[in-house]
């Protein structure tokens, strides 16, 4: 594994930049933490809220079995195509070149540019993207189904990360919004070409480990969705959601309409349904999460600070009146997620949690990493080993430092079983 692991240490691109969040946790953490857990080839390693499959990548480039579990029809579908690696790429190239050819030949020959329908218009923000970068965009998916490839996954991925990337006017500072500078005029299947040469470059540095497992399910992380590997997890490595008013699905809207894992309102909320209540724009009725953490003390307190603070400031907008709801529901939806966890974990396993400090509600800081480790000790089985602190960041709008931890779990064997 010697010279592997050197070009590991100093190389964060290649597979992961397929498709990746802005915010995204980077590799080298991962790697810091497989090392750390001394997981090797006879390991196996989980992540739970996979997102585009950072910890996933990095096991596979060690030969790591892992399996990684996400809520989102779209980075599911990233993470998984990210982690299957071909042994054989000879017609990769030219097969997307004979889809250019045909997608560009179709652009030239339209009579009018083509559109969304008007719900999925409706689905995303005001002007994401241009009329003709959009146009081209859809013929040149629709080109890359039409020629039913065996490739089809790797290069629709290749347009996803495009459409945001290169094609459209979206910004992020964290949350999503429009640039001023519009992308008015785009090549876009030049762009999308350039995208799969490199894509086969790296399949072909990589194709050694392409038969070690790297399993990714599509499901909710409080009620996971496979019995497979029970009793098999050695380490957890992950990066839930944080309590703030970040809408996680508005990461991935535009390219998740336009490749149809969304196609009206009914969809998202299903798979926002799906997801850990983090924010107040992802909060229903029938939630029922934080009877979870109903007995511990120190989230009812932050919670009737929160509302406390909202009813003194005389805040009354639909969104603010939840914010104290959400931190329940939040840590509640952990609560059972780490309770679901324990059958797949064996006795001795190790768990990493990269979880950010908040201030969005009020500017009351939510102490994340703490919390959640009182949540993890409260149901039994875990025990907090450390907290540490891997980087900080700027809030502006509070003009404070808030920090992003790595809670270390240790998991003690079942106690006192599910919440």
């Amino acid at each position: 594994m010697g010279n592997i692991e050197n070009k590991l240490r100093t190389e964060d691109s290649s597979i992961h930049d397929w498709y990746r969040f802005v915010l995204s946790f980077p590799p080298h953490l991962v790697r810091q933490y497989l090392e750390e857990f001394s997981a090797d080839q006879t390991s196996f390693v989980l992540d739970p809220f996979c997102g585009t499959g950072t910890t996933n990548v990095e096991c596979k480039k060690r030969g790591i079995p892992s399996w990684g579990i996400e809520a989102s029809p779209l980075t599911h579908f990233a993470s998984k195509t990210k982690c299957v690696w071909l042994k054989d790429t000879s017609n990769f190239l030219r097969t997307a070149k004979q889809i250019a050819l045909a997608a560009t030949q179709t652009i030239n020959s339209l009579p009018k540019l083509r559109t969304l329908s008007e719900e999925q218009a409706s689905l995303i923000l005001k002007n994401s993207i241009c009329d003709q970068p959009l146009s081209s965009t859809l013929v040149l998916r629709d080109a890359i189904r039409a020629a039913r490839s065996p490739y089809e996954d790797y290069y629709l991925l290749a347009l996803a990360k495009h459409i945001v990337c290169s094609y459209s006017n979206l910004k992020f500072g964290p949350e999503v919004g429009i640039s001023r500078k519009k992308k008015e005029c785009v090549d876009v299947v030049e762009i999308w070409l350039s995208e799969i040469e490199k894509m086969k470059a790296d399949l072909e540095q990589w194709k050694q480990y392409s038969s070690t497992l790297a399993d990714i399910s599509l499901g909710d992380a409080r009620n996971i969705p496979k019995t497979d590997y029970a009793g098999k997890v050695d380490c957890v490595i992950t990066s839930p959601p944080y309590p703030n008013e970040k809408d996680y699905s508005r990461t991935t809207r535009l390219e998740s309409v336009i490749l149809g894992f969304i196609n009206t309102k009914d969809d998202l909320r299903k798979i926002k349904k799906g997801f850990i209540r983090s924010n107040s724009k992802n909060v229903y009725r029938s939630d029922t999460d934080a009877q979870y953490v109903c007995r511990i003390e120190s989230i009812n307190k932050l919670s009737s600070e929160i509302e406390h603070r909202r009813l003194e400031l005389g805040k009354t907008s639909g969104f603010e009146k939840l914010y104290a709801s959400v931190v329940k529901q939040y840590f509640g939806g952990m609560a059972k997620h780490l309770s679901e966890l324990k059958p797949y974990l064996r006795n001795g396993a190790s768990l990493a949690y990269v979880v950010g400090d908040q201030a969005s509600y009020f500017q009351i800081p939510i102490r994340t990493s703490i919390l959640l480790g009182e949540v993890a000790e409260s149901i039994g089985g875990y025990e907090v080993e450390r907290i540490d602190t891997f980087r900080k960041r700027f809030a502006t709008v509070t003009e404070t430092w808030l920090n992003e931890d790595v809670l270390i779990l240790k998991y003690k064997g079942d106690q006192h079983g599910k919440v």
